[in-house]
């Protein structure tokens, strides 16, 4: 009954890992690009300069310009720049023009040190990693949904996996190279177990974050559909004083930074929001920065008069449950982790990226063994065969591409980002047709070439389209900037070392007379795949 369990477990790890395998491998990939997401937004646009920060010197040309530019609006908007990113982001909302509507905003982004206009070019940046980890690029929900079941097969994966292997540390210590499905399984083991705490929290947390779109029940029971009171409710918001028509001139912004700090003991603030700037009835919203504490919270604001001083409101301190939720949000999101910890995070989402590619490699390698006699590889084999490249090799180059397209498209190229995102799926696209067209072993060491060739070209190219070349970069002391390039660099010699390594690979077996018995099967014990 035992090994019948275990057997099931395996069952149960095996599939799982197969049907979802190639979503989540790009769920994980686009996930850790995500925690550089403000970092690669600033490549992406390196026309805003990155300066000292000076929380009180930004504020202060952000008042002055809205005062010149948007005086009459009815809601500025401030966003801080911060050590990650370095831009001074304005915005404000114009009087709606008849009762009822909802005024058009306007926006713009100026140099943190002199106050003056900038202009980046059109792009997502890194939010477009961000946004496709959970959105998949779909409309909502459908994308969200999809995500989350995702994310449900992944811990079943994982804990079925648990069970399976009964010797997994044992496993964990034990890797033999060049013995080809050993290799691999050995392989995923040791990814496995490295960051097993990661793995588990991070899928764990992704279901927390998504709890009220997949456990609504308890929500629908209480507010019926109302769902808008819940959230009234659960995140409460100062009310804002009407506008009294009567004009004054706004004080100075800046004194409140310090009076926010004090309320939150130390917190930074990421946004001033001025309601009914110039009118009696002017109020300043603090909102305090993600990145403050471990949980993250939606939200965190204290309101003042901005005429008066006196305090309207502050956001109330969040009941244990809320608590406990917004610590796995804030886990998963890692905003709070400084450059090592974020670099950690990194290395971890590479290692379950890894360890998901691995397992699908595992999968199709010892079904292709009982056809290796023949030559003859059934269609669904072969199916999986051209979404393995595709899904791994192909999507890490169009990752390459997407960075391109950032330096490479005309800057007044209407709907550039798009065309930036474009770029991307049109190259995915390409690398199926590639798999579908070329034999396995030669789709794979080509499409690791060109993801080599590709990434390689990053810096180079960024050096011959843009002023800020790495060396630039390096002597301006912008490491954000210049830890891209290397980065990539990095990223087109690791995929050059395994196009090499499976080049190598090929010439050997080739070389080699096939033996039946040359790769002895994997049972239970080794593994479930």
């Amino acid at each position: 009954m035992k090994e019948g369990f275990r057997q099931a477990m395996a069952w149960l790890h095996t599939w799982t890992g197969l049907v979802f395998g190639w979503l989540l491998f790009a769920i994980f990939l686009t996930g850790t690009l995500a925690y550089f997401k403000d970092e690669t937004s600033h490549w992406m646009q390196p026309e805003i300069p990155a300066r000292p920060i000076n929380a009180e010197a930004s504020l202060t040309l952000a008042q002055d310009y809205l005062q010149q530019h948007a005086a009459g609006a009815s809601r500025w908007l401030i966003d801080l720049p911060d050590a990650r990113d370095p831009a001074l982001t304005v915005r404000w909302q114009q009087e709606p023009g008849k009762p009822g509507e909802r005024g058009r905003f306007e926006s713009t982004t100026l140099d943190a040190q002199t106050g003056a206009e900038v202009q980046g070019r059109d792009t997502m940046g890194g939010e477009f990693f961000y946004r496709f980890h959970f959105q998949l690029q779909m409309p909502y929900p459908w994308g969200r949904w999809l995500a989350t079941s995702a994310a449900m097969l992944m811990f079943v994966a994982l804990i079925t996996g648990i069970i399976t292997h009964k010797k997994i540390f044992k496993d964990f210590f034990t890797f033999r190279p060049r013995k080809g499905q050993r290799s691999w399984l050995d392989g995923h083991n040791a990814v496995g177990v490295l960051v097993l705490p990661f793995h588990l929290m991070i899928t764990y947390s992704s279901l927390v974050i998504f709890m009220s779109m997949v456990m609504p029940a308890s929500i629908v029971a209480s507010y019926g559909s109302n769902i808008d009171a819940f959230y009234d409710e659960v995140f409460p918001e100062t009310a804002i004083p009407e506008r009294a028509g009567q004009a004054l001139t706004l004080p100075p912004l800046t004194a409140f930074l310090t009076r926010a700090s004090e309320h939150w003991a130390g917190g930074h603030i990421k946004r001033v929001t001025v309601n009914n700037p110039g009118d009696a009835n002017a109020s300043v919203q603090m909102s305090r920065a993600t990145s403050d504490k471990i949980a993250y919270e939606y939200g965190s604001d204290v309101t003042f008069n901005a005429i008066t001083g006196e305090q309207l409101g502050a956001t109330p301190d969040k009941p244990v449950p809320m608590t406990i939720a917004g610590g796995f949000y804030g886990l998963h999101i890692g905003h709070f982790a400084g450059p090592v910890l974020r670099w950690l995070y990194f290395l971890c989402g590479l290692a379950g990226t890894a360890m998901i590619g691995t397992g699908l490699v595992i999968w199709l390698g010892k079904r292709q063994l009982k056809h290796a006699k023949s030559g003859v590889m059934p269609f669904e084999l072969r199916l999986v065969e051209v979404l393995n490249i595709a899904g791994m090799a192909g999507l890490v180059s169009a990752v390459a591409v997407f960075f391109l397209a950032n330096r490479l498209l005309p800057l007044s190229l209407s709907g550039r980002a798009d065309w930036e995102v474009n770029g991307f799926f049109i190259a995915w696209g390409l690398s199926v047709v590639h798999a579908s067209l070329r034999k396995g072993r030669a789709a794979w060491i080509e499409q690791l070439a060109l993801g080599a060739l590709l990434f390689s070209a990053v810096p180079l190219i960024n050096a011959l389209t843009t002023p800020w070349n790495l060396v630039t970069s390096v002597a301006q002391g912008d490491w954000a900037l210049a830890g891209f390039d290397l980065t990539c660099l990095g990223a087109g010699l690791f995929l050059a070392w395994a196009a090499w390594k499976m080049r190598r690979a090929a010439s050997t077996v080739g070389a080699k007379k096939p033996r039946r018995e040359a790769a002895p099967p994997i049972t239970l014990e080794q593994g479930s795949h």
